[in-house]
């Protein structure tokens, strides 16, 4: 039995099957109707989520299987006391597999120890969020054709946002990546981070103004500031707005960047922005069901 904790759970070359699942169900996606028929997903979400949420219900549903769960702390037995241990136990015998997302570190994870079935861990706080990293990976792969040889740009909330973390951390295993840090001083990417970077001999840039590196990027990762992750609303309102990616900034970009957002947006990408062509953020959601549909069939050891 496998659990996803983090993005690295799974070798490159295992990274490579799973995405080439997830591309034969978009292709042939009748074919993976009832692939799940008799099995359930427990959602257990201890905080809010809107697209992590659905999409992996509608990955299930795609796949014939139920959906049970809860979609916030407040409607679980966390309100009693109960721990995250025990509910893992409890799910485990309600459920095949078991998506979860919590706000402290390392929660999902104390979950898979516990736990009879799968875990996947929908999202630990600050820390991980490996299926939006494996979204991140398929939709560039997708659209771009590769996972190698290219410049990304992570511009905004940098020093809080566990997408940002998460891709970090999968995309150094693929070859000559170059990566641009956008962001306020408040903001930048933590040094473990950079460390780590350093020690692997990949190269990266620091930068505050996203005006003067548009033209160097072939992707382009936006994120927002997040008010949830802030200790005093002064410091987020001050920074909320540091970033808004809109026309006259796209002018700058290569005819072919693409522009991916982990959503939800806020202000940091103009509406404007949307007809672009090469704006694939919503792209990027259905690439999200495409993938977690083949890590529910992979886990579940189906395929």
């Amino acid at each position: 039995m496998r659990h996803l904790m983090s993005p690295l759970d799974f070798t490159v070359d295992e990274l490579d099957k799973l995405f080439d699942l997830a591309g034969d169900i978009e292709k042939n996606p009748d074919n993976y109707a009832r692939k799940c028929e008799g099995k359930k997903l427990a959602t257990c979400f201890y905080e809010p989520s809107t697209r992590t949420r659905l999409s992996f219900e509608a990955a299930m549903y795609n796949l014939g299987g139920h959906v049970i769960g809860f979609s916030d702390a407040s409607s679980s037995s966390a309100t009693k006391g109960e721990s995250v241990s025990d509910t893992i136990r409890m799910i485990s015998c309600y459920a095949d597999i078991c998506a979860m997302r919590h706000p402290k570190e390392g929660a999902p994870m104390v979950a898979s120890t516990k736990s009879k079935i799968p875990v996947i861990n929908a999202g630990d706080g600050g820390h991980q969020h490996p299926t939006q990293t494996l979204t991140d990976l398929l939709t560039i792969r997708s659209l771009k054709g590769r996972l190698d040889n290219f410049t990304i740009g992570l511009c905004g909330d940098l020093k809080f946002g566990r997408t940002v973390h998460s891709l970090i951390h999968a995309l150094v295993r693929y070859e000559n990546i170059r990566f641009v840090f956008i962001s306020p001083d408040e903001l930048r990417i933590p040094d473990y981070v950079t460390e780590m970077l350093h020690e692997k001999g990949i190269s990266y840039q620091e930068v505050i103004r996203l005006e003067d590196v548009m033209g160097d990027l072939d992707l382009l990762y936006m994120t927002r500031v997040q008010r949830e992750r802030f200790f005093n609303e002064e410091d987020y309102v001050r920074l909320k707005d540091f970033y808004i990616l809109n026309k006259e900034k796209m002018e700058l970009a290569k005819p072919d960047m693409l522009v991916l957002h982990p959503l939800p947006r806020v202000n940091e990408i103009s509406v404007e922005v949307d007809d672009d062509e090469r704006a694939v953020y919503f792209k990027q959601v259905q690439y999200g069901v495409y993938v977690r549909m083949a890590l529910i069939l992979t886990l579940l050891e189906l395929v």
